[in-house]
């Protein structure tokens, strides 16, 4: 995971607020919060609060998207635009259905270079946020964790890799999330999703990581 010490030292950037771009899934979205409690929207103001102009991200992100799904709706989006800052959290429906590894691996990589495309080329200036352990959210209290949590790993892992070939920043919340078990606060209405004060912290994990990226 690439994560750097946040400092209160960023200096302001001159000029329009800096494009940012968030694509996923129901995480990215935040299935069940409003949308300011969404975790891209807390990043850019966590960060304007440092100093950062980042903007207040354009989403391309549905509940339900597999990695597939994710590309198929950024080409019909047919987005010609630049972006500062690109993110992509996407692989749990993927793992949810049960879909392989190897085809996650391969679908994945494709995101990545999209992302990277968006980005200007610049693979510094994206950012992957791990998968989720729905595992532990009341959803799944009849499910079998252990096998979810085995899988989860098993995804992450090959973003991970993925991440690492193509110089891209990992940021792993993914035990953050595990240790939400049991805090009702921190699940939306439907047990499976989260609310804004567990995705505050997958904006405050991935700040740092943006601020070394964008200074």
């Amino acid at each position: 995971m690439l994560v750097s010490k946040a400092t209160s030292s960023t200096t302001p950037l001159a000029g329009p607020p800096l494009p940012f771009l968030a694509l996923g899934d129901s995480y990215t979205i935040g299935e069940g919060e409003r949308a300011a409690h969404r975790w891209p929207v807390q990043l850019a103001a966590l960060a304007r609060q440092q100093g950062l102009f980042l903007a207040k991200p354009t989403i391309i992100a549905r509940t339900g998207w597999t990695t597939a799904e994710l590309q198929a709706a950024i080409a019909r989006a047919n987005n010609q635009k630049a972006y500062n800052l690109v993110s992509l959290l996407i692989g749990v429906n993927n793992q949810y259905r049960g879909q392989s590894v190897a085809l996650y691996r391969t679908e994945f990589r494709a995101l990545l270079a999209t992302a990277i495309g968006f980005a200007g080329g610049q693979p510094r200036h994206v950012v992957v946020l791990a998968i989720p352990d729905w595992g532990v959210s009341p959803f799944a209290h009849d499910r079998n964790q252990a096998q979810i949590a085995q899988e989860i790993d098993q995804f992450n892992l090959v973003a991970h890799e993925e991440c690492q070939h193509a110089d891209v920043a990992f940021v792993d919340i993914t035990p953050l999330t595990r240790a939400a078990a049991g805090h009702e606060n921190q699940f939306t209405a439907d047990g499976l999703h989260y609310t804004s004060v567990q995705m505050r912290q997958w904006a405050a994990l991935a700040l740092p990581v943006v601020q070394q990226q964008l200074r």
